[in-house]
């Protein structure tokens, strides 16, 4: 069975720069749903709560920093949460045109570009990155106007720059990608994509963009750090779950129309990424009910 997954209508209003929400409750309940805001989510002693990014589902820690893109969908759910103790969730919210192009492509504020579009795909950040930042976002939760929006940058600027954040949702699960700095992976990108229900060899894909195969799948492995089938299998993974989430298409059939040439294999990979099979992905995902 598909889940609806409703767009939430958020209360950031076109005046503003950005919003802020500071919430210390006993439930911890966020059905999945998407908007078109970019969103930051903060989270205190959310120890056993379940974390729905895309395509990626988690157990919190103590201490947890995402980051969402825009239609992305997210959610949270109690879990294994202890509902005697209160958690803190604070929430920044902001809309897509908040910067423009062209401060974006200023030297100083690249790594803030870089995060605003790896963000498509989720981002966690570190527990060392929380330890150094939470500071900042709490000060946020008090302060006002300009010195607020200042130092929201401050912190941005901050997160961009840490070290080991991790992607949470599969290639092309949004739709989107993160190859704007590497026009020939783009360009092959774009080729997996339209060709990714076939078998697919490296040859072919490295001629599509006029590389040798030897060269092609060294720029592979240094820009993604995965083998070129690794690649490959990660976009119709994306794909795969799409498909498990927003229609009533077996696992079979998805395996089939995603380029896995049996349900073993599927079973098998999908396994390896997401740490559960597509029937225990799809139930999963189907416990959580989308808003109303």
């Amino acid at each position: 069975m598909c889940i609806e997954i409703r767009r939430e209508i958020t209360p950031l209003k076109e005046s503003d720069c950005f919003l802020i929400i500071d919430r210390k409750q006993n439930a911890f309940n966020y059905p999945v749903h998407f908007h078109p805001e970019f969103e930051i989510n903060f989270v205190i002693n959310g120890t056993g709560s379940k974390r729905i990014v895309g395509d990626h589902i988690s157990e919190v820690g103590e201490m947890e920093l995402v980051m969402v893109g825009p239609n992305l969908y997210h959610g949270w759910e109690n879990g294994n949460m202890n509902l005697d103790s209160k958690y803190r969730q604070i929430t920044i919210q902001f809309s897509r045109d908040l910067f423009t192009n062209s401060y974006l492509c200023k030297k100083d504020v690249k790594p803030i570009k870089e995060l605003l579009n790896n963000s498509c795909r989720g981002i966690s950040f570190s527990n060392e990155t929380i330890n150094k930042v939470h500071h900042k976002i709490i000060k946020l939760t008090k302060l006002e106007g300009f010195e607020a929006f200042l130092l929201f940058q401050s912190f941005l600027y901050d997160i961009a720059n840490s070290a080991n954040q991790s992607f949470l949702t599969n290639l092309s699960f949004n739709h989107e990608n993160d190859f704007y700095n590497s026009e020939r992976i783009e360009k092959a990108y774009k080729y997996i994509v339209s060709n990714f229900h076939k078998k697919l060899r490296l040859e072919e894909t490295a001629e599509s963009i006029s590389m040798s195969a030897i060269t092609f799948s060294r720029l592979i492995k240094q820009r993604t750090g995965k083998s070129f089938v690794d690649f490959v299998n990660e976009i119709r993974l994306g794909y795969a779950t799409r498909h498990l989430i927003e229609s009533n298409k077996t696992v079979s059939e998805i395996g089939y129309i995603c380029g896995f040439n049996n349900l073993s294999n599927f079973n098998r990979i999908f396994k390896k990424r997401q740490g559960c099979t597509p029937t225990e992905f799809r139930k999963d995902f189907e416990s959580v009910k989308a808003i109303a």
